[in-house]
């Protein structure tokens, strides 16, 4: 089962982690594990390649896991853009446990 757990303060996500593999189908076949990793991958493009944020990327090929970190201080406008693009990120991800409630598991921690 694939897991990815969002971090919050309060109510600010400040960043997730992805690990596991979702075990739908064999790896190249997996569109659980694709949708994922397609998410994860776009969100980390966006915030880093697009907005410049340098948000913390930490990848472990084999553990299978990938996490990434908001940096501590942003201003208004990229501090709302990260909000609502890891929002978008938590329920995207939370209906797609809707549709594979035993590939994906989502999870908030503090």
């Amino acid at each position: 089962m694939t897991t990815v757990t969002f971090y919050t303060e309060g109510s600010r996500i400040t960043g997730f982690e992805a690990s596991g593999h979702s075990g739908y189908a064999e790896a190249g076949g997996d569109i659980v594990c694709a949708a994922v990793t397609s998410t994860v991958r776009l969100i980390e493009c966006v915030l880093n390649d697009v907005m410049g944020l340098c948000a913390t990327v930490k990848v472990n090929e084999n553990a299978a896991r990938i996490s990434l970190r908001l940096p501590g201080s942003l201003g208004q406008t990229a501090e709302s853009t990260c909000q609502t693009l890891l929002t978008g990120m938590m329920v995207y991800l939370i209906e797609l446990h809707g549709e594979y409630p035993d590939h994906i598991e989502v999870i908030e921690a503090e």
